[in-house]
């Protein structure tokens, strides 16, 4: 535990250029080792407009406001595929998540489809990802598209203010902004949000890196610009290495085989 005080359109991945090598910018590991943090663009690597397709037909979390998810657990086989694990509800203890709606319940979600799964860029993405953090194979990975759509104000964080996910790594990748203002994403080497470390609108295809077992994050909340026509913002969540020993006790029941952090 860390101290308080610290439809889809056309596959055109196949024409994006992939360097495994250099996925990520030479300052992301370097901004990770000294800071716990770091932001990058990878609009040069994935096909922004296709993935923001899979965001239209997203079911309504059944257990958050005026939110759409779909999530999927994945992994890296020994020879570097990407697959997915199977079904494993999301599970996030009291003391990584304060709204009641979410805190100490299994949650189950519609997985991701198949035609987003299997893109080539997004299966880059995501073994890039586990490359950047050193994730090994069986290490289960847990993937969402989610977001927010509406009129009016909206807390996208439903209640859970500043906090941590239960997990060691985490980024967070902006898919869409349309007709909103709001929703500045801010970092803290605290919970009480007394040590700020950055605060910032992040743009689409900016994804932002996070050690976080290490650090804290909220976002603000959002509004619409023209009052005559709703706004949304989806988003990718991708996370691994569960210090929440509710989520790894279900990730173990459910998949008995997968390697996890020795937190329980």
């Amino acid at each position: 535990m860390k101290h308080e005080s610290l439809k889809h359109g056309y596959d055109l991945s196949g024409l994006i250029r992939e360097r495994d090598a250099s996925y990520w910018e030479p300052h992301v590991s370097a901004e990770l080792a000294s800071q716990g943090w770091s932001l990058t663009d990878i609009k040069a690597h994935v096909d922004l407009e296709a993935w923001r397709t899979f965001a239209r037909d997203l079911p309504r979390d059944p257990y958050v406001n005026r939110r759409w998810k779909r999530m999927s657990w994945l992994n890296l086989t020994d020879n570097d595929n990407v697959e997915v694990m199977g079904e494993c509800p999301m599970a996030q203890g009291g003391m990584f998540n304060d709204a009641e709606s979410m805190a100490d319940k299994l949650r189950y979600y519609p997985g991701l489809t198949d035609a987003f799964v299997s893109r080539s860029d997004v299966k880059a993405f995501v073994r890039a990802w586990a490359k950047l953090w050193g994730i090994g194979p069986r290490e289960p990975i847990l993937m969402q598209i989610t977001g927010v759509r509406g009129k009016g104000k909206l807390d996208p964080l439903q209640g859970q203010g500043i906090h941590a996910d239960g997990c060691k790594y985490l980024s967070i990748l902006v898919l869409n902004r349309d007709n909103v203002s709001g929703g500045n994403s801010h970092l803290y080497a605290d919970k009480a949000g007394t040590l700020p470390l950055m605060s910032r609108v992040l743009a689409p295809g900016e994804i932002l890196h996070i050690r976080d077992d290490q650090l804290f994050h909220s976002a603000d909340g959002l509004a619409q610009q023209d009052t005559s026509t709703p706004y949304e913002r989806f988003i990718i969540i991708i996370n691994s290495r569960f210090v929440d020993g509710f989520q790894n006790r279900m990730l173990r029941r459910h998949f008995p085989d997968a390697v996890l952090n020795d937190v329980f």
